[in-house]
């Protein structure tokens, strides 16, 4: 039997703010537990919670990027349950009435596919109990809790581990480009479950599904949904049925394993919460918002695609992240203000950046383990290096080497790193000027044809690889420093007689 699998993504998205979602409490990371937990966060009698305002704009923030309908009354509610980071019992959240509802969030696997949010809403987060360096107890850090965050749950349109991480890749680089969460999942300010079902291929009822809790790494995200498929189906091959629960992975043995009887909404009796008033947001914060709003990844893409004439493919990795976007515009732009032979449109100027960003510049800050914000080569540096590949001052392998070279001491700190004209200097001082002069070359080419008579006699005998075998004979009589287009058309003439 065939078997279709579905998935409905929950993610937790701390939201940026300096203090937390219901007090004056820092939401900074890795203080001492429980310094950073006010009277509200601990539940001390007679305290009451009060709304933080950026918390609220960071929803609209969203919302309005999603392409969805922002409540202009919301209400929050107690979900009530007991765990022992939960100093008050229940978490304040929202049910009946999100801030958000609905839009849209376009994925790339193959081809795009558009997936449909449900609901994003504002709650506090819990605190943490801590299992380590206790001699044998649990201890509980509240720093965490009222943090605040906003859940961003999808309709079940996911049909793959793949289309899983690919929206969760593009809805934590969406955040991190609004500027409302620093996307850091180590550190739990982006956070996945996953809601699991299988069913027999064409059926067009749900199977049951089991929640996967707290995954904070797209790698743990795909490996936990596969192992919960491959579960699933041999359970349900050998005769069993799936029970509706929540479940945990662990990357160590790679399995997901039982937590808990997942709980329906009525088991945590919601209500709404006396201490709160209904949040109302008015149409001027919404503007307000809507003018500051950055140029989306969406509308930046069809801009690239249209204006610079780059592939869907160019498009789509050069928007992946609001950094390497700012970096490849600041870079066309010092090109453009640069002209060069071969750089006599921006489409042309696009397509060169467009590859050594999403080339050379990204293999390198992988290989060091280095975000686009932290690039050791400014724009306008990498600009004047492919201003003089384009020019011919550089061979394409000179370039390269220049590129390492310039990584290396701007990653060293040397003085000079930073100027301008670092891919110049690099360039004279290491020797990588291509030899350009006609008269140079032609004497370099005479002397490998009078030393390759076999070739010259192959080539005109029709046999077009001796050609290739000539050039490479000529460029290494000049350790591959002469431009290899010259080399080309004067080994060409010379051979017919030119």
């Amino acid at each position: 039997m065939r078997w279709e699998v579905v998935i409905g993504i929950e993610t937790h998205v701390q939201l940026a703010t300096r203090s937390k979602i219901f007090s004056g409490a820092s939401t900074r990371f890795g203080a001492e537990p429980n310094t950073q937990a006010s009277p509200v966060d601990l539940a001390l009698p007679g305290v009451l919670p009060v709304l933080n305002a950026g918390a609220v704009e960071c929803a609209v923030r969203l919302g309005l990027a999603l392409g969805a309908q922002v409540a202009r009354r919301s209400v929050f509610a107690r979900k009530n349950y007991f765990y022992p980071d939960l100093p008050k019992g229940y978490q304040i959240s929202q049910y009946e009435t999100p801030v958000v509802a609905g839009g849209t969030l376009t994925i790339m696997v193959d081809e795009p596919k558009t997936i449909r949010i449900t609901r994003a809403h504002l709650e506090e987060d819990a605190g943490k109990s801590l299992h380590e360096d206790f001699h044998g107890m649990s201890g509980i850090d509240l720093n965490r809790a009222g943090t605040p965050l906003l859940e961003v749950v999808t309709e079940p349109d996911l049909r793959s581990s793949k289309e899983a991480v690919a929206y969760a890749r593009a809805l934590h680089a969406l955040v991190v480009w609004l500027g409302i969460c620093d996307g850091n999942m180590q550190e739990g300010s982006f956070r996945c479950d996953a809601n699991v079902s299988v069913r027999p291929m064409g059926q067009a009822e749900f199977g049951t599904r089991c929640e996967i809790k707290n995954l904070n790494s797209f790698r743990f995200l795909e490996r936990a949904i596969d192992y919960e498929v491959r579960r699933q189906v041999e359970l349900i091959e050998d005769g069993g049925r799936v029970v509706q629960e929540t479940r945990l992975y662990d990357p160590d043995r790679d399995e997901t394993r039982s937590m808990r009887s997942k709980e329906d909404a009525h088991d945590y009796r919601y209500f709404p919460d006396p201490d709160l008033p209904a949040l109302v947001i008015a149409e001027e914060l919404i503007e307000r918002v809507r003018s500051a709003m950055p140029e989306l990844p969406e509308g930046m893409r069809a801009r690239f695609e249209r204006e610079l004439s780059l592939s869907a493919y160019d498009a789509q990795t050069l928007t992946a992240s609001r950094d390497t976007a700012r970096y490849f515009e600041a870079t066309l732009e010092a090109l453009v203000a640069t002209p060069a032979p071969g750089l006599d449109t921006g489409a042309k100027a696009a397509k060169l950046a467009a590859n050594w960003i999403t080339g050379d510049v990204s293999a390198q800050l992988n290989r060091d383990g280095l975000e686009m914000a932290d690039c050791p080569i400014a724009p306008v540096q990498l600009a004047r290096l492919l201003v003089r590949l384009a020019d011919g001052t550089i061979s394409g392998k000179g370039a390269k080497d220049a590129f390492r070279a310039m990584w290396e001491q701007a990653r060293a700190g040397d003085a000079g790193a930073q100027a301008p004209d670092l891919a110049d200097r690099l360039i004279a001082s290491l020797g990588l000027a291509q030899i350009s002069d006609t008269g140079a070359i032609e004497a370099i080419i005479d002397q490998v044809l009078a030393a390759n008579p076999g070739p010259v006699a192959e080539f005109r005998a029709g046999k077009e690889k001796a050609f290739n075998s000539l050039v490479g004979q000529a460029m290494k009589a000049t350790k591959g420093k002469a431009n290899p287009q010259q080399v080309n058309e004067i080994l060409r003439a010379r051979l017919n007689g030119g």
